[in-house]
């Protein structure tokens, strides 16, 4: 057990966890009512994801990565001969979080949970099982919180927020930089954010990384996601002449910021987003040919180097069946990497999900990068963040969102193209 766990934040643990206490104090009474969790034929894991409320649509994207390699992996026989369970738990909201983690790990007798999708969620989701002596695995969200907190047994797998703006400045310095013909240090890059905390992390994260690569001419502008006119945000930006303009948004406010960059007809030398909704699968079918040329960073998409991705049309098979569509984002694929490498822990420890034993083969585990679905590798470092996975810079080209860089990823090179054209 770690000195944070050891060291019990009354005032900590009920921010995340309501009646945490009340829960912890109950839970001998729990136990003796509790359903079994694994024994000698199932596994039993707790999934946690936001499929109902403002999060549910990349919820149950991330859902559905995980379903299909849980049924993919049971029909070859599970891990170590056991069959897994899932255990769900609808999450749409923090309180949701934490008081269906506690129900999990004291009702239903998990002691492995993963998930979350959401910063938010899995902040409030990990703290519940890491106080409790339980162990958790991050497949989706980005916060470099999930893993800084001092938690022995909190695990993330995905690449963090601090991945995503780190290849933004390296496609800069390598490829934008040079492409539009001007030094890194002559560059104005403007960022475009909506401006609650998941902004303005970004936007943090973002000046630091510029600072990095000597970018001297990096500017912020902050608007609400909640506006139905961004042409004043528009406006201001087209004021400063940008270079390259760098948006966090989310679904709604990427189309209305890209339809509002084409109704002013600004012309833009290049536009990258940063996951969220530039994206989305909407965001294309929305905005038609204006959105050619838009650049994206995020999780891995389906159309990628398949020698760099192995597994991804055993993935991509499976969700057609399914689904009858196309993945709506990465998000699926990333939880089904995901949740592939979580069962390949577990088979080391022969299906054996006891907090400890898992944490030890979590550590040990280790696979090379472009050996995964994703193209993920997997090694932890010493805060339990796998350095392996990695995000990757897409290009919209009509109805596919291709990948451009790094060129071991990539299907095709990367263009300029001016994006959000009449």
């Amino acid at each position: 057990m770690s000195p944070t766990e050891r060291g019990f934040n009354r005032r900590s643990f009920l921010r995340y966890s309501g009646a945490g206490l009340l829960a912890l104090a109950a839970a001998p009474a729990l136990a003796s009512c509790a359903s079994r969790g694994t024994d000698a034929t199932t596994l039993r894991l707790g999934a946690m994801y936001p499929v109902s409320g403002t999060n549910a649509l990349l919820g149950e994207e991330s859902w559905r990565g995980v379903q299909i390699a849980t049924d993919l992996r049971n029909a070859g026989g599970g891990v170590a001969g056991k069959q897994i369970e899932m255990v769900f738990a609808d999450v749409p909201d923090v309180n949701t979080a934490a008081s269906e983690a506690r129900r999990l790990v004291f009702n239903k007798n998990i002691k492995l949970g993963f998930g979350t999708y959401s910063s938010s969620l899995a902040l409030a989701a990990t703290e519940v099982f890491a106080r409790t002596g339980n162990a958790y695995v991050e497949l989706g969200a980005v916060s470099e919180a999930v893993t800084t907190r001092g938690y022995d047994k909190v695990f993330r797998l995905n690449p963090t927020a601090a991945d995503m703006t780190g290849l933004h400045m390296d496609f800069i310095q390598n490829y934008l930089a040079g492409a539009l013909g001007k030094p890194v240090k002559d560059l104005r890059v403007m960022m475009l954010h909506e401006d609650s905390s998941y902004g303005q992390s970004i936007v943090s994260l973002a000046k630091a990384a510029a600072d990095k690569i000597g970018l001297q001419h990096f500017e912020a502008e902050p608007y609400s996601a909640k506006s139905t006119d961004l042409s004043s945000t528009v406006l201001r930006m087209k004021s400063q002449e940008p270079d390259i303009v760098l948006a966090v948004s989310y679904a709604a406010d990427a189309v209305l910021l890209g339809r509002q960059i084409r109704d002013n007809n600004v012309k833009l030398g290049v536009f990258v987003g940063t996951g969220g909704g530039h994206s989305l699968a909407s965001f294309q079918k929305a905005l038609g040919d204006a959105a050619d040329g838009v650049f994206d960073v995020d999780f891995t998409q389906i159309h990628v180097n398949r020698d760099f991705t192995p597994g991804i049309e055993d993935f991509i098979s499976e969700y057609h069946k399914r689904w009858n569509a196309e993945p709506a984002s990465g998000h699926s694929l990333s939880n089904f990497t995901g949740a592939q490498m979580l069962f390949d822990i577990l088979e080391t420890t022969g299906g054996n999900d006891d907090p400890e034993v898992f944490a030890a083969a979590a550590r040990k585990y280790h696979r090379e990068a472009g050996t995964s679905a994703a193209g993920w590798g997997y090694e932890l470092d010493a805060q339990n963040q796998n350095q392996q996975g990695s995000m990757y810079v897409m290009q919209w080209s009509g109805s596919k969102l291709e990948t451009v860089y790094p060129p071991e990823a990539a299907v095709r090179a990367p263009k300029l193209i001016t994006p959000f054209g009449l």
